[in-house]
């Protein structure tokens, strides 16, 4: 690993001299590239470790977020990104503050922070400990208790990885993380199979004879639209409401993710990235749903915390060779996107807010020095956070989804309005209100209220909608009644070939029908029919859905396919 982050480094150091090169890969970037680099990102342990213990709980209703993801994705490809290459954005705090102003630029930093150390480190830290626990045997070779264990790699893990982060001693990782990436990837496809073959054998019989066990027995388990049943994850109305503005931030608002587009080579380029990317997140579930079903009929339904399905389903399953491979890759994924989070935090800390605010004529060292420190400070803060999430009664993904709330909506909010309201005269002070009214308000109406012994009558994704749309309608009103003295001047200055891609609607068509046929496929007429494999009446209604998607496929192609190419000529060529 350390010889290829220094390989890596040798072939990347004349090329990241600029700005452009670092950040944007000097614009150069192709849609293979681009569609294979958001998938191996947006494989994460407390994706392997959350939704799976979701499956094993409940039912296929956590789907939704890999499934409708796409939404965010087209959203991203055919409408953001014209606007993000036309104006030659580098990164979404630029633009905001340019937006907006510093002020504003100061608190999405801080709300980024606080997102950084106190939701998504954790989650990192603890899912990964919790599958390195179990496939390491820790309580066993040591005899402590479970929780006794967890805080022990927990710390172990990051400790190891604050070191990493605080010396800088990860430069130039590109190369090892798209390696630890690959490495998840192929073992979380291999362990499924692993599993389906240890069920076959229980039972006596083969793959098929676990195949058919999970399709014929606790079928309910099977249904990923759910209509208020216990086992839900999420409520069927959420993915047109909570999960939609979700959606939105995370696929074409946030810089993690947006990022690999802002390089593209040309819109085109993006654009068939993008939307690659989406029928890769239709391979997801098979790797962070599936062995949560294959581990509740294989270890029954005993295993606490519900996060423990993936892990035990590791230790029950996989060959001791690839245990030693999967432990290595999960290693590198968990030190990689911890060392990541915190770089990022103190970063943003001693540029964002220390030099602005505390000291205006600070050097370098001087950043460097405030940075590490404030690294530390972070490390410390996430090591006792971790290990108390196996607390969370909802499991680790749920968590991170309920908190991640605070920081989605107005970021989502500001962004949209930004980009799509340009001739909106939006005072700074809109703006700064908006995120301190989201934070107060967000957290009444989730967890203030229950204090008092009153719980809103509502999912809470919902919340999400319905602050999502009273937070816009501030911005407008208040731009209104108190316009901004100087005008927002959106600069169309492209660096890239500004023509979109031929098959850019149809494609987007066909991902939308993909993932109307999925739920067709794990409905109560499909795999979670209660007397068999599939109801009698399944391929009527997938016949229908079939005919009603090709003829979706081929409108989208013939007809708004010349429309939308343009409006992309007219307002961005």
């Amino acid at each position: 690993m350390g010889f290829v982050a220094w390989y890596s480094w040798c072939k990347t150091r004349g090329q990241v001299s600029s700005a452009s090169g670092y950040f944007l890969a000097g614009n150069g970037l192709t849609g293979l590239f681009i569609g294979g680099s958001l998938l191996l990102t947006n494989i994460s342990t407390e994706q392997l470790i959350g939704q799976n213990g979701l499956t094993y709980a409940g039912n296929m209703t956590a789907l939704a977020w890999e499934i409708w993801a796409v939404r965010g994705i087209i959203l991203l490809a055919v409408l953001f990104l014209p606007m993000y290459l036309g104006g030659a954005f580098a990164t979404m705090p630029t633009f905001l503050k340019t937006r907006y102003g510093e002020g504003t630029g100061r608190l999405v930093s801080g709300l980024l922070i606080f997102g950084y150390i106190f939701i998504w480190s954790p989650s990192v830290l603890y899912s990964g400990s919790l599958a390195l626990m179990k496939a390491l045997n820790i309580q066993q070779m040591t005899g402590l208790s479970q929780m006794q264990s967890i805080w022990l790699i927990t710390w172990t893990i990051g400790i190891i990885g604050a070191i990493y982060a605080i010396s800088g001693g990860l430069r130039a990782v590109a190369i090892s993380d798209t390696l630890n990436g690959i490495g998840l990837l192929v073992i979380g496809c291999l362990l499924p199979i692993f599993g389906l073959m240890a069920l076959g054998d229980k039972l006596g019989g083969g793959i098929g004879t676990a195949f058919t066990e999970i399709t014929t027995t606790h079928t309910e388990k099977l249904d990923a639209i759910g209509l208020g049943n216990e086992l839900d994850a999420i409520p069927i109305s959420a993915v047109f409401t909570g999960l939609m503005v979700m959606a939105v931030f995370y696929w074409s608002t946030n810089q993690f993710i947006i990022q690999r587009a802002l390089g593209a080579a040309s819109l085109k380029e993006g654009q068939k990235g993008l939307l690659l990317s989406g029928f890769f997140k239709m391979l997801i579930p098979f790797m962070a749903m599936f062995p949560g079903l294959i581990a509740f009929h294989l270890l029954g339904p005993e295993l606490d915390p519900r996060d423990m399905a993936y892990p035990a389903l590791i230790e029950a399953t996989l060959p001791k060779p690839l245990l030693g491979l999967f432990i290595a890759v999960l290693l590198g994924a968990v030190f990689s996107t911890f060392n990541s989070l915190l770089n990022s935090a103190a970063t943003m800390f001693a540029i964002d807010l220390y030099q602005p605010i505390f000291n205006k004529k600070a050097d370098d060292h001087r950043l460097i020095k405030v940075s590490k420190i404030f690294a530390i400070f972070a490390a410390i803060i996430t090591l006792f956070l971790a290990p108390n999430l196996v607390h969370a009664s909802d499991g680790v993904f749920l968590f991170v989804s309920k908190f991640a709330g605070f920081i989605a909506i107005p970021l989502a909010c500001l962004i949209v309005i930004g980009l799509f309201g340009r001739k909106l005269r939006i005072p700074p002070i809109a703006a700064q209100f908006i995120i301190v009214f989201h934070i107060v308000t967000y957290y009444a109406l989730v967890w203030g209220l229950e204090g008092t012994g009153y719980k809103i009558p509502m999912h809470w994704m919902h919340v999400f909608t319905i602050l999502f749309i009273l937070e816009s309608a501030i911005v407008v009103v208040w731009s209104k009644l108190r316009p901004h003295s100087e005008a927002y001047e959106y600069i169309h200055a492209p660096k890239v070939a500004m023509t979109p891609w031929t098959y850019s609607m149809l494609v987007s068509a066909l991902l939308l029908s993909c993932a109307a046929l999925t739920y067709v496929l794990f409905s109560k007429v499909g795999f979670a029919y209660p007397d068999g494999i599939v109801a009698p009446s399944f391929w009527i209604y997938f016949f229908i859905a079939l005919v009603i998607c090709t003829t979706f496929c081929l409108w989208a192609h013939r007809w708004l396919q010349p429309k939308y190419e343009k409006y992309v000529s007219i307002k961005y060529g």
